[in-house]
């Protein structure tokens, strides 16, 4: 296949600096505010965006690495193959997110819940649409299976 060239279109900037201590999903970042810079030449896009209450970030996982198809995930230790989770280490670095859109402030979007590490480039922002977004009858795989405070705990990287 022809290798793929993509351009960030911004970068959110976040209190998230620690890999290992950030939450691992936008649930377990409650209320952490963070902001999407979007570069300057590209504002006239977000027209009519403040409508929404959510918003899908695809980002690059510009500080992880390629790893095993075989990982450990964070809410398991099962080893599981990584298209089976969310794992950050994964042949394309490609990240994926679903922020609350708090405000916006010219090309400067306003986030909560905010589980992006600091100076994470961005590659696309979609709005998020509940009648398409949330499948009736959606499973969870073998996450389903993890007790909630199981989850809960290993959500939040409190079991350090």
């Amino acid at each position: 296949m022809k290798p793929l060239t993509l351009t960030p279109i911004g970068t959110v900037r976040s209190p998230h600096t620690d890999p290992e201590a950030t939450p691992i999903q936008p649930l377990f970042a409650q209320g952490c505010p963070g902001t999407l810079e979007l570069l300057p030449h590209l504002e006239e896009g977000l027209k009519d965006i403040e409508g929404f209450s959510h918003l899908i970030l695809i980002y690059h996982l510009h500080r992880s690495e390629s790893g095993p198809l075989i990982v450990k995930p964070f809410m398991d230790p099962t080893p599981r193959g990584v298209f089976a989770t969310r794992f950050p280490s994964r042949p394309n670095p490609i990240g994926l997110s679903i922020v609350r859109l708090a405000g916006r402030r010219g090309a400067i979007l306003d986030l909560l819940d905010v589980d992006i590490l600091d100076g994470t480039p961005v590659l696309d922002i979609k709005p998020f649409f509940p009648r398409f977004d949330i499948p009736e009858g959606a499973k969870g795989g073998w996450n389903d299976q993890v007790p909630d405070a199981e989850v809960e705990a290993r959500g939040r990287r409190y079991t350090k």
